[in-house]
């Protein structure tokens, strides 16, 4: 995460492609190798790592469910 790239939310290796980005791409029905023909410069492991990450920050202390 860096506060002057993307307004600080989590990014693909200091690229300027969001890990939501990736999340919503899969969450659509898109497989990796449609990822990686849209973004060539995306490695598969930039993809596998976007779930991980996200699965992390759901033990956040400043993630809170709407209510």
């Amino acid at each position: 995460m860096n506060p002057n790239q993307c307004g600080g939310k989590p990014c693909i290796r200091g690229m300027r492609v969001r890990v939501k980005d990736i999340l919503e791409m899969l969450a659509s029905g898109m497989t990796q190798v449609e990822i990686l023909e849209q973004f060539p410069y995306l490695e598969t492991e930039d993809i596998v790592a976007a779930p991980q990450f996200a699965a992390t920050m759901g033990d956040s202390p400043f993630v809170s469910a709407a209510g």
